[in-house]
């Protein structure tokens, strides 16, 4: 018996350590939640929206500026109304309008008389202020849905719907009457012109250039007769 025992305590490991003790405060204490790492693929898409909303943001004020170039691109910085660029779209937009739906429209063709004398004897800051006080004119004789253009240097252009040769030609004289009595002044200087007016219908075969050489050569009809009106005076 007393040798059963001896191996028994031979079998058992000495290892002479104690048991550890484990501090009733360190488990009373809170344990900090671990927090979870983010996912990636969300975070990445979250970025991903930001940056598309970010460009499409770009790309609408972009497309804004550019719209406002191209549309200042068509206007005469001077007068600030259509140049000859926008005339031309407009007036290929009228006469396929004209050629679908039969609708009258006249194109009116202004040439102003003096206007170099003007220049010579003032300088061109007077002519300047001359072709502005035109501009207001011609733009007070139209509809919201007319067109009034400048194409050259004193040359303007009203394009007039819903309006016959007969109503164009009235309009016409109304014009030259309308710029006669205007009276702009620069330094101190009253400054005075005329005009001559020809007119022309818009036809549905018509071509852009094909109209306004047709009322270019009405208006210079016109101011033939004008002169010749004056040398009888």
């Amino acid at each position: 018996m007393a040798k059963a025992d001896e191996r028994s305590r031979a079998a058992k490991p000495r290892t002479g350590l104690k048991p550890a003790r484990v501090s009733q405060r360190r488990l009373a204490e809170p344990v900090e939640p671990v927090a979870a790492p983010a996912r990636p693929g969300r975070a990445m898409g979250l970025q991903l929206a930001a940056e598309v909303a970010r460009l499409e943001r770009e790309l609408a004020t972009a497309r804004a500026q550019v719209a406002e170039l191209a549309a200042r691109a068509q206007i005469d910085p001077l007068t600030d109304i259509l140049n000859r660029r926008g005339l031309e779209r407009e007036l290929a937009r009228s006469l396929a309008h004209v050629k679908r739906y039969g609708a009258s429209a006249a194109l009116v063709y202004v040439d102003l008389d003096g206007f170099k004398r003007v220049n010579d004897r003032h300088g061109h800051a007077a002519g300047d202020t001359v072709l502005k006080a035109v501009a207001m004119v011609l733009a007070r004789h139209i509809r919201e849905s007319d067109v009034v253009a400048r194409v050259g240097g004193d040359e303007f252009v009203l394009l007039l719907w819903n309006c016959s040769e007969a109503d164009g030609h009235a309009k016409a004289q109304a014009i030259e009457a309308a710029i006669a009595r205007m009276t702009p002044t620069h330094a101190g200087a009253a400054l005075q012109v005329g005009a001559s007016c020809g007119v022309a219908p818009l036809l549905p075969l018509d071509r852009p250039e094909d109209l306004l050489d047709r009322a270019d050569r009405a208006m210079y009809a016109r101011k033939m007769a004008r002169r010749g009106l004056r040398r009888a005076v």
